[in-house]
């Protein structure tokens, strides 16, 4: 069984600076890729960046592009989220999930992944 822990959430001020951290442990974790997804109060899950696990390839929506960059540690099992220019509206609970079967590429939704963290909250005042 693979389990993910996110960590590095919190309470800053627009402009500010956050990075994530997702651990994951489990006997058998070899993902294909991992991702972050967030959910805002109200609203859907949704996409915010991907990376292949062999060769490190990087997808992030348009919502974060230029201020989010996804990165990992595979000797550590882990994935990162460096957010920055955080604006008020990037508040939502951030969730790393892990996809370990199937095509790294283009893993931009939901159901591309099985395995899902608790979520960390990241909120941003104005």
């Amino acid at each position: 069984q693979v389990q993910l822990v996110e960590s590095g959430g919190g309470l800053v001020q627009a402009g500010d600076s956050l990075r994530l951290s997702c651990a994951a442990s489990g006997r058998t974790f070899s993902p294909v890729a991992m991702g972050w997804f967030r959910q805002a109060p109200g609203k859907a899950r949704e996409f915010v960046a991907s990376i292949t696990w062999a060769i490190g390839s990087t997808t992030c929506a348009d919502s974060v592009k230029g201020r989010f960059t996804i990165s990992r540690d595979n000797a550590k099992n882990a994935v990162y989220l460096q957010m920055n220019s955080l604006k008020a509206e990037d508040t939502a609970v951030y969730f790393c999930a892990a996809r370990s079967r199937g095509s790294p590429w283009s893993a931009y939704r939901e159901a591309h992944y099985n395995y899902w963290g608790q979520g960390t909250q990241v909120t941003v005042s104005s």
